[in-house]
């Protein structure tokens, strides 16, 4: 099975982040913003509908306000399969577009549903033991990788990603402890280093998906 060195995948995406720091600050603003915009926008318009109808449409209001939620969370969906795709695009070296973002929206409720049914078998591994529930979730981490970069369906992305990560679970582990050590960092450093750890830590785990992923191409080629 194909293994991979975390210093080489946190090195690429640090080195990436640091040529491109404009770009992802831009594209990171973007992504936190944006969704709170719509929703604030849709707030507004029910403050209005309020305001001039002297609560008589409160309802029509209130219905306004979770449409704003919906699409905050929709949006944000759609932003995070764009940001694999960008972090793909970096890795295969080619020229990322800000547009990438919502290149995936398609993708949405396949990668919705996968989410659902990953969390709930994290969640079930957690409730049998401790343990379980670790290695599920890092067994499982890769299936959004494997529905934006091949198209896989929901079942079919979860049992790929089970098949990449064989032989690599305790390496991943310690993988995941670098990078959430990595985002503290950012954290600390007055929030502003979040601009610098989140891309380093997104392209590095893009590396090490793109590593393992030709355990999938060796398996295939075995059968």
């Amino acid at each position: 099975m194909e293994k991979f060195s975390k210093k080489e995948a946190i090195k690429f995406g640090w080195e990436i982040a640091k040529r491109k720091i404009l770009f992802f600050i831009i594209l990171l603003i973007l992504v936190w913003v944006t969704p709170y915009i719509l929703e604030i926008l849709f707030r507004l318009l029910a403050n209005f509908l309020v305001a001039i109808s002297k609560r008589k449409l409160l309802i029509e209001a209130s219905i306004l306000v979770i449409t704003g939620v919906i699409m905050r969370v929709l949006l944000s969906i759609i932003f995070e399969m764009g940001l694999i795709k960008i972090s793909l695009k970096f890795c295969d070296n080619e020229t990322p577009r800000f547009s990438d973002l919502i290149s995936q929206y398609r993708l949405f409720f396949r990668y919705l549903l996968a989410s659902i049914l990953e969390s709930l078998i994290v969640i079930f591994g957690f409730f049998l033991l401790i343990m379980p529930g670790i290695i599920f979730s890092i067994r499982f981490s890769f299936f959004e990788y494997l529905i934006v970069d091949k198209n896989s369906r929901v079942i079919q992305s979860l049992k790929e990603s089970w098949q990449i990560t064989k032989g690599n679970t305790w390496n991943l582990f310690l993988f995941y402890i670098l990078l959430g050590l990595i985002n503290t960092l950012g954290v600390l450093a007055l929030i502003v280093g979040l601009f610098w750890s989140i891309p380093t830590t997104m392209l590095a785990k893009a590396f090490v998906y793109r590593k393992l992923a030709q355990n999938l191409k060796v398996q295939n080629q075995e059968n």
